[in-house]
Formats: C-alpha cells, structure tokens, sequence
C-alpha cells in the first residue's frame, strides 16, 4: 500500500465511522488514468494506450440487511445521498457526484446481480475536470465495493468496465467509450496498457525504469457532458456511415483519401484525425516496447497537431504547455494533450533526468488564462481496481 493509499484509506474509514457510527468491512480502491497516446479513438473501435495512474478513488463500505444506499463523499460539503436499489432512479441537481453512484448501483441491481443495500464513503484524488477519469474511478471503486461485499465473483475487471460505461452512457448523459473504465479496472503496475476498444482485448506494454509520466493540469476546467465531446461523436458516427462501415477503426487512410471527397470537409477532418490516431497507437506501443522514446516523442507531436487542427478540442494554454515541454524533452521523449479535450491536463514521458527542467520551465514560463501556474503530477503506472482491507 502506497503512502497516497494509506492517507486516502484513513478519510474514508474515519468518515465512515463518524457518519455510520461503525467500523467499514472492506476498503476498496480504483484508479485515475492517463491516456498516452490514443485520443478519441475509442468510442470509433480502434486503439488506445493509457495507464492508470496512482491517483484513484478510495471506498469504505459496509453491507446493509436492506435495500437502502447511504453514501457521502468526503471531497464535498454535502449531506449523504439515499436512494433504494429497488425504486425508480432519479437524477440529482443540485450536486453531479450522486448520479454516478446512483446510475451504476442502479445499473447493477437492474441486471439482476445479488445485491443489497450498503453505507459507503468516498473520497479521491484525482483532479476533477482534468481529463484524469476521475469519473470512472468513481464507478469501478462503487463497482468494486459491492463485489467485494456480495462475493460477485463472476464480476471480472472487464464486465465491471462495461457496466460503468453503460452507466455513464444510460444514466448520467456523456457517451464515453470504453477506455476510462477498462484501463481504471485492468492497469497494471509499471506497464502501459494497449486496449483493442472492439474486442476489449488488453496487452500490457512495459514502461522503461527510467521514464518519467509527467502530468501537466492547465487549469482550464472541462466537463465532458457539457462540452462538445458528444458532438465530436456524432460527426464520427456520420462519417463512418458515410463509409459504410460499423466505426471508424474499419476505415484505411487509403480508404480516406479515396472516398473521403463526399463528406462535408469539417467531418472528413474528425474522421482524418482517428484514422490516422489509431495507426499512431500501434506504432507508439511498438516504441514504447523497444523503449524508443524518440520514435514515441515524434508520435505524440503528431497526435497533439492532429487534435489541435483536425479534431479541434486543444485550446490556447493546452498548446502553450506542449510547446513549453516539448522544448526540455527534445528528443527523448514527447508531450501531447491527453484526455477529452477543451482543457484539463497534457502528458509528456521524458527521462528522470530531465523531470528537474521541466518543472521548472513550467513554473517559469507558464500561467493559465486565470493567471494560475500549472499543477505538476509525477505518476507511476498503477494496478487497476481491488481490495485494500
């Protein structure tokens, strides 16, 4: 257990106490992650290579007798929030974090696995609205909780991922692909994962010893449901049609330039950026496997100015932060916007040597438009989902 895990691990058992006046019976955790490289790909079918990160969201829970929920979040000034398993779900207004424990509770329940009701207490640290998946972290550690307290052991890693996306498509309204919840339920320690977002098939590729994951938060909050993310999908959806093709992981860059003329030109644009991002992937875990930073630095540039003028979701500071970064790795490595997009975070792999630089050529050069300095993370590649105590 990390000294990150120990802390989280004593506001949730604590909080759990004072709420529910007793001890929890399990602690539970699940990760952020940060996606390398491999940025809207997902929900199109094609490639993706994050890694969770140790960053994640903390539960401590205790079975109930009946089918009532009582759950607080430590990281917000807010009551508990109840509801039962067995009635009719609602939406919540006034605060975001309940729909998603309400919508994969509700979720699981509705698919008819073994369940009762449970106290539970959240807490995490996972930026929000930074492009860190602080979102699935939330559903894999509820997801989590309830198979560790009901034996659900026919619940594996990547049934677990696909019910906490459905939760998010169905209830909460964000049309998320599969990535965030699959890497948050199947991370690996000291490696990257390659997801084949189709098959759902996943292989880890190992990071060299000496790399450093290095996230740069702008703090230029983003939200996802809001935001043109849903959007960007539609367009997908159009050019894949326009194909004749399921998604746009069927789609060749051969097939692209031939047939590509008939779509409206900012369509054929989104398309050009994930047909291409999905070749970038499979060349970048090959780098990243032969530890070839330079190769992997030149695909991450690539994939950053294709996000920026094909897909469109990079803004002004994001780009500014690459470019500072860019300019210490050289090339031993390489920066790119990860994430959603219209703000949040950029992550660069560069040597340890040269962490000390970019650290500080982050705090000299840059500022947000709200004139605040960037927030520095240094990661580990982290195992997915499990059991704490």
């Amino acid at each position: 257990m990390t000294t990150l895990d120990i802390t989280l691990c004593h506001t949730a058992a604590n909080g759990h106490h004072d709420v529910f006046g007793g001890l929890a019976t399990h602690l539970v955790q699940a990760p952020g992650r940060v996606n390398l490289i491999g940025e809207h790909t997902d929900y199109n079918d094609g490639f993706v290579l994050p890694c969770a990160i140790n960053h994640g969201t903390v539960v401590a829970c205790s079975p109930r007798t009946d089918l009532l929920v009582r759950v607080i979040a430590m990281d917000y000034l807010a009551a508990p929030d109840e509801f039962r398993l067995d009635g009719t779900p609602k939406h919540v207004t006034v605060a975001e974090w309940p729909n998603y424990v309400r919508g994969v509770l509700w979720l699981l329940w509705s698919e008819g696995y073994p369940i009762r009701g449970a106290n539970l207490v959240i807490t995490g640290d996972v930026p929000q609205g930074a492009g860190l998946s602080s979102s699935a972290s939330l559903e894999l550690a509820l997801l989590q909780a309830f198979k560790t307290m009901y034996g659900l052991t026919d619940l594996d890693p990547t049934r677990m991922a696909q019910l906490a996306q459905r939760a998010e498509n169905e209830f909460v309204g964000c049309k998320c692909g599969i990535m965030d919840q699959l890497i948050s339920a199947r991370g690996q320690a000291g490696h990257a994962v390659q997801i084949d977002c189709r098959s759902l098939e996943t292989r880890p590729v190992p990071m060299p010893a000496d790399t450093a994951v290095l996230i740069a938060h702008s703090r230029v909050r983003r939200g996802l449901v809001d935001s043109a993310y849903n959007e960007r999908r539609e367009q997908c959806e159009q050019a894949a049609a326009h194909f004749g093709v399921k998604a746009l992981r069927d789609v060749t860059p051969e097939q692209l330039a031939r047939d590509g003329a008939g779509l409206p030109p900012l369509v054929l644009r989104r398309a050009r950026h994930v047909v291409t991002e999905n070749q970038r992937v499979l060349d970048a875990s090959a780098a990243l496997q032969a530890g070839d930073l330079r190769t992997l630095g030149q695909l991450m540039a690539q994939s950053h100015d294709s996000m920026r003028d094909d897909f469109e979701i990079t803004v002004p500071a994001i780009d500014e932060l690459v470019a500072i970064l860019q300019e210490v790795i050289g090339d031993e490595g390489g920066a790119r916007m990860t994430g959603g997009g219209f703000g949040g975070c950029v992550v660069a792999l560069l040597p340890q040597a040269r962490v000390a630089a970019a650290q500080q050529a982050l705090v000299k050069r840059y500022r947000s438009p709200e004139g605040e300095p960037a927030l520095v993370y240094l990661c580990k590649a982290s195992d997915g989902a499990g059991l704490l105590g």
